[in-house]
């Protein structure tokens, strides 16, 4: 199986397509439909769903209102989700760095919150239980 960031808006109709467009990536022959899965945009996006979840891990400082806004987190563009972290984690005791906090987060996060705003989380979710 395959998860990685789709880096930006997606391209295609499935995740394969969507990596073979942006990226030329080509499937592998053995590879199904559902052997690929991506974080849109980015893995942070799935941060935003988790809004006190974040806050309780940054603690005191963190600012959510810093965080992008918009209801359709999948649309929000990687840049804007990254300088948001940043932004709002800037006056904390450990600012967001992704090598150090990035899996440390997603342990932490509300897996049923996370699913219900990032339909390409569902997606792996629901492959990964079946």
């Amino acid at each position: 199986m395959l998860l990685v960031d789709s880096e930006g808006p997606l391209v295609g109709n499935t995740p394969w397509s969507h990596l073979q467009q942006r990226d030329k990536w080509r499937r592998p022959d053995a590879a199904g439909s559902d052997s690929a899965h991506l974080m849109v945009q980015v893995m942070e996006s799935w941060f935003l769903a988790d809004r006190e979840g974040l806050a309780h891990y940054f603690g005191q400082g963190f600012v959510q209102n810093a965080l992008p806004q918009g209801t359709d987190i999948e649309d929000i563009r990687k840049e804007d989700v990254l300088a948001g972290l940043k932004n709002a984690s800037q006056r904390t005791k450990k600012r967001y760095d992704k090598g150090r906090d990035s899996f440390q987060i997603l342990r932490h996060l509300d897996a049923s919150l996370v699913t219900a705003a990032c339909p390409h989380a569902k997606r792996l979710i629901e492959v990964l239980q079946s």
